[in-house]
């Protein structure tokens, strides 16, 4: 059987690792960062995600997955995943390919020969063909593929285990005949196969990234004018919905999307579009990108309405900080964008999460925040609803009601004010997750 590497154990990673050798595989994940490290091999998770937990803890037992801070340590490897962040640059819309270069450099001089160097992460189209080009001067007897990943945080034990898909980018049939038999038993599964080349492989990440965020901002934009024209916008969902061509996926107004992904992405496709001469044809993602920071700007406008418009002195109960439920990922939540802006107009802000408050409070340590939902709401203005996590739907609207200064609350999913009462509290309604 394959032996694998996988070089980045992050969130992608960890999970990639973790699951492939529950598939049989010896499997050593790779990182610079000997701390984390120290923790997997623990069978320690250095981030929330549902199931990941048990699953690299069994892993770790079984012996077929180790970690290692030295390169040199998956040599024997026959294929390595590159599974590495590529965050937006701090002066562009681009994105920062520093990680993927390392990793590429770090692994080659010691790839044996014939071994296939397998991207997943998220990179600018074109930057697997200047890889491969690096690679053929670094070590001329090792082959670069991409296998772009489509993992959605809360569900990545499962989509890496049970893929709605697989497409990988070769150049060769030698490189699609070891990723099949790497995938082998997710073939055996009927999972779709698709191969494409280098580029094709590149583009389809961004694409799909791209649509999600386009339907998103489309429904938020309705609901711009669903506001101005008296119309509601959840049942004009509902009603397009239906709609096979459309479908009801992704199709709730709220705050907008977050998370290390989709912003970035979006952006970063924007910049490389300029780059190759091709920048009209993306140019609507400018808007995309538009529509959604002004759902954020919005929630802002909501609370102002209906608590003040000088939240100086106001106390300002926030439900969630994570940028989805099921995740303790806060890189650009809405949640705590819209938290942080609320606190800087003076409001007194209490932030709660299941999961995301330590690294809520690494990010933005002016807010307050409590493990306890009753502490943060307690004499407050306003509850703001923001991250969609399945104990804010089983709240008691009558213990709320008996610990707030006034029974207002605001669900960022649909941006309704909503009085507290007995019979009702409005959130029941558990839209879909990118």
């Amino acid at each position: 059987m394959l032996k694998l590497s996988v070089i980045g154990t992050g969130y992608l990673g960890a999970t990639h690792a973790a699951a492939m050798s529950s598939l049989g595989f010896e499997v050593v994940g790779i990182d610079v960062d000997a701390s984390k490290i120290e923790l997997l091999r623990q069978g320690r998770v250095p981030f929330f995600e549902p199931d990941l937990d048990d699953l690299l803890t069994s892993q770790v037992k079984s012996g077929r997955l180790t970690f290692s801070t030295d390169f040199a340590d998956a040599a024997d490897c026959d294929v390595h995943f590159v599974c590495v962040g590529t965050p937006q640059k701090k002066d562009s819309l681009a994105a920062d390919l520093t990680y993927v270069d390392a990793s590429v450099e770090a692994i080659a001089p010691h790839a044996k020969s014939g071994s296939l160097i397998v991207g997943k992460s998220t990179v600018p189209v074109g930057t697997a063909a200047r890889l491969s080009a690096l690679l053929s001067q670094l070590n001329p007897n090792v082959e670069l593929a991409w296998n772009p990943e489509f993992l959605r945080e809360g569900f990545a034990v499962e989509d890496t285990l049970r893929p709605n898909r697989l497409v990988v980018g070769v150049t060769s049939d030698r490189a699609e005949s070891i990723l099949k038999e790497t995938y082998a038993p997710l073939i055996a599964d009927n999972v779709p196969w698709i191969r494409a080349d280098l580029a094709t492989a590149e583009l389809v990440k961004v694409a799909t990234n791209s649509f999600l965020a386009t339907k998103i901002s489309f429904i938020n934009a309705m609901a711009e004018i669903c506001e101005v024209a008296g119309g509601d916008v959840t049942v004009l969902a509902k009603a397009i919905g239906y709609d096979p061509r459309i479908g009801s996926r992704f199709l709730q107004a709220g705050i907008g999307f977050g998370g290390g992904c989709l912003p970035k992405d979006i952006r970063a496709f924007m910049a490389r579009s300029e780059e190759l001469g091709a920048q009209q044809s993306l140019e609507f993602l400018r808007e995309i990108d538009s529509i959604n920071q002004r759902a954020r700007q919005r929630m802002i406008d909501l609370v102002r309405a209906d608590v003040s418009q000088d939240l100086k002195g106001k106390k300002i109960a926030v439900l969630g900080a994570a940028f989805k439920p099921d995740s303790d990922d806060v890189r650009d939540s809405p949640a705590l964008d819209v938290a942080a802006q609320i606190h800087a107009a003076g409001a007194e802000v209490w932030v709660h999460d299941p999961k995301a408050i330590d690294p809520a409070k690494n990010r933005f340590p002016s807010l307050n925040f409590h493990e306890d939902i009753e502490h943060c709401v307690a004499q407050s203005d306003a509850i703001l609803h923001l991250t969609e996590w399945k104990i804010y739907r089983e709240l008691d609207p009558v213990s709320l009601k008996s610990k707030v200064k006034k029974p207002t609350i605001i669900d960022g999913r649909d941006r309704k004010s909503t009085r507290l009462n007995s019979s009702h509290i409005p959130l029941s309604r558990m839209p879909s997750s990118a």
